[in-house]
C-alpha cells in the first residue's frame, strides 16, 4: 500500500575503501552526530529539510574525497519500511540516547542519598556532572526529530537533582512561599520548551480552574529571566515544580487550594505517568500514556500540545466528575 508520494527523506548510500581503518568508524561516528539511523547495510536515513540536507552533502563530499562512493537522494518509502516504521528507528534511536543519560542522572542521585552527607567540594562536583547531563540532553534533543517518549524521564530526573543540590532557604523558596498567598490572576505562566504530561495537564489546570485568560510562554529549559507578573512551573528554580514525591499537577492543585476528587483522580494519573512509580496502580495510565505520547509525537509545536491535550483533559474531567456523582 503506498502512503505517500512526497519524498520526506534523504538518503545516504555509501562505500568506504577498507584503507584508511579508521575512516569507516569516522564516518559512523559523523553520521551518529547527526542523528542518522540505517535503514539498511551503507544505507542511512535523515528527514528532509535544509539543514539534514546540508549534513548529509559534508559527509558525502568526506567519503568521496577520501576515496569511497557514495550517493545522496530523496526518497519515500513505498514498499517494505512505511513512513511510520521508518520514523520508530528514529525514536528508538534517540530512547536509547536519552535512557543512558537517565542512567547517569540515577546514579547521580544515589550520591545525593539523603543517608550520605555531601561536602561543598562533592557538591560542586555532582553540580557540573549534573551540567554536563543538561548538555547532553541538548545534544541530543537537537537530533530528536520525532519526539522520543524517553526524554521527559531523563529531563526530570536532572531537573529533580538540580533542586536536590540547592542549598539551604534560596530565594526561590521565597518566592514559592509568597505566591501561596498571592492572588494568582493575570500571571503569564512560564515552562521550559517540548511539553509533555505535567507540563500540559498543569497549563491546563492553570488556565481551566485558576485563570480563564491565563497566557503561557515556552522558553529554554536553563537560562530564562524571570520578568514581573511572571511565574515559572515545572522547570528549573521555578515557583511551581516537583516538591518530594509530587509532581508539578499535584503541587500547583495544593497550592491553588483545588480540593475536587475528579482532579485528584487526574493528578494520581499524570503523576503515574511523569513519576513511573505506579503509586496509584490507575489501570487508565496507560492509555492515556499512549493519548499524551501521541499528541507529543504528531505537534512539535507546544500551543499545539497544550490545545490538544487540554481537549483530552477537559473530556477526562468531566468524566471523572460525573462517575463520582
Amino acid at each position: 500500500m503506498v502512503e505517500s508520494t512526497e519524498a520526506r527523506w534523504l538518503l545516504l548510500i555509501h562505500q568506504i575503501p577498507p584503507k584508511p581503518g579508521y575512516l569507516r568508524v569516522k564516518i559512523w561516528r559523523r553520521l551518529q552526530r547527526l542523528g542518522a539511523v540505517p535503514v539498511k547495510n551503507s544505507v542511512y536515513v535523515l528527514p528532509k529539510n535544509d539543514q539534514t540536507h546540508e549534513d548529509f552533502q559534508w559527509v558525502f563530499r568526506e567519503i568521496v574525497q577520501s576515496g569511497g562512493d557514495a550517493s545522496l537522494c530523496e526518497a519515500c518509502f513505498l514498499e517494505g519500511l512505511t513512513e511510520h516504521e521508518v520514523e520508530e528507528l528514529f525514536r528508538s534511536a534517540r530512547d536509547a540516547d536519552y535512557q543512558s543519560i537517565s542512567k547517569e542522572a540515577q546514579r547521580i542521585a544515589a550520591n545525593l542519598s539523603a543517608k550520605r552527607k555531601i561536602n561543598d567540594e562533592r557538591k560542586k562536583h555532582l553540580a557540573l556532572q549534573v551540567e554536563r547531563l543538561h548538555k547532553r540532553v541538548a545534544e541530543v534533543a537537537a537530533i530528536d526529530f520525532f519526539s522520543a517518549p524517553a526524554r521527559e524521564a531523563a529531563e526530570q530526573l536532572i531537573y529533580s537533582l538540580e533542586t536536590r543540590l540547592q542549598d539551604g532557604p534560596s530565594a526561590v523558596k521565597a518566592a514559592r512561599e509568597k505566591r501561596q498567598a498571592s492572588d494568582l490572576q493575570g500571571l503569564t505562566w512560564v515552562t521550559r520548551k517540548g511539553i509533555h504530561v505535567d507540563r500540559m495537564a498543569s497549563a491546563w489546570l492553570v488556565r481551566r480552574f485558576i485563570d480563564g485568560q491565563a497566557r503561557f510562554k515556552f522558553v529554554p529549559a536553563k537560562g530564562y529571566v524571570l520578568q514581573p507578573k511572571e511565574a515559572r512551573f515545572d522547570m528549573y528554580e521555578a515557583e511551581f515544580t516537583h516538591e518530594g514525591d509530587r509532581c508539578t499537577f499535584e503541587v500547583m492543585m495544593d497550592r491553588a487550594g483545588l480540593d475536587d476528587p475528579a482532579l485528584g483522580v487526574i493528578a494520581e494519573i499524570v503523576h503515574e505517568i511523569d513519576l513511573k512509580d505506579n503509586k496509584f496502580s490507575r489501570q487508565e495510565t496507560l492509555g492515556i500514556d499512549r493519548l499524551i505520547a501521541g499528541i507529543a509525537m504528531a505537534h512539535r509545536e507546544d500551543e499545539a500540545r497544550l490545545e490538544r491535550a487540554s481537549a483530552m483533559f477537559d473530556d477526562l474531567y468531566e468524566y471523572y466528575k460525573r462517575k463520582q456523582n
